[in-house]
């Protein structure tokens, strides 16, 4: 197999995880949306899930060993652990901020990250930014702001629009990272893994001191969820050992539109002629 050939299968590799990755991240939303109708379950709880139910997927999915799952460099390797702790922090910072400023408004200033971790990339990994993938991004972040209708709420600036800023900054270093880990050898389970133990470490004195009664119903819907967070993020951290940052943080802009066509789907709401511009622009 000549070398061409094997780096046109890497990138098709990549390419079908981040794709796959996006329509988990899809799918969790959407079954998020459907748990707030039926138990408002809080936000400290809900990240707390998403990480005990990762750590089950690496434990189930992957072997503990060299060029496998490294539980011991979780506490040796300095990058690993702010990838871990900035990764937890920033779950639950983008819960809390659609909770405060809805989805729409939530999701359009997180997304930012597409052109964040670009600009990241180019500093940090030396990465070319061709003006393909700059002018794709333009686009979709423009398509992203007709489809989320972030510019006709009414609503004024307050302090989690802020933290909605700072989650879109943190989650572009987050995307770095992973690329500068998996080039130093770092397994894609003890990556994510990172993530879900930091995380844990952060939300889990929170999630216990918030405890309240959760029915069967909820407890399903949010393991469900969890479920499809967990394959999205080791999909996408897989990815992104064969993607260029901008080009694999771009793909994630699929998913406001799933969640858009997902609204429509399951939840009976209509596009305006405005978000299927947005919507279009995101394709392109």
């Amino acid at each position: 197999m000549s070398t061409a050939t094997l780096s046109r299968r890497v990138h098709l590799r990549g390419l079908q995880l981040m794709l796959l990755s996006a329509a988990c991240f899809t799918a969790n939303a959407l079954i998020i949306r459907a748990l707030g109708a039926v138990q408002s379950v809080d936000v400290w709880l809900l990240t707390c899930v998403r990480f005990v139910v990762g750590l089950g997927l690496i434990l189930a999915s992957f072997r503990i060993g060299p060029e496998a799952f490294q539980p011991r460099h979780l506490l040796r390797h300095r990058r690993l652990i702010v990838r871990g702790l900035l990764g937890g922090a920033g779950v639950y910072c983008y819960y809390l901020t659609v909770v405060h400023l809805g989805a729409g408004r939530a999701t359009f200033i997180n997304n930012t990250y597409v052109a964040l971790g670009a600009v990241f990339a180019v500093v940090m990994l030396h990465e070319p930014l061709r003006a393909a993938l700059a002018v794709g991004g333009t686009l979709a972040l423009g398509g992203l702001a007709l489809l989320t209708n972030v510019f006709g709420t009414g609503a004024g600036i307050s302090g989690y629009d802020g933290l909605a800023i700072l989650s879109a900054v943190v989650s572009a270093y987050i995307v770095v990272t992973i690329r500068q880990l998996h080039a130093e050898g770092e397994h894609t389970s003890t990556i994510f893994a990172a993530q879900c133990v930091y995380g844990l470490l952060i939300c889990g004195g929170p999630a216990a001191a918030h405890w309240a009664p959760v029915s069967a119903a909820a407890w399903g819907l949010m393991v469900v969820g969890a479920l499809c967070a967990g394959v999205g993020q080791i999909c996408m951290t897989r990815a992104f050992r064969d993607l260029p940052v901008g080009e694999g943080s771009l793909l994630q802009m699929l998913v406001p539109l799933g969640i858009a066509v997902g609204g429509v789907v399951f939840f009976h709401e209509h596009f305006l002629p405005h978000e299927i511009i947005g919507a279009v622009l995101i394709l392109i």
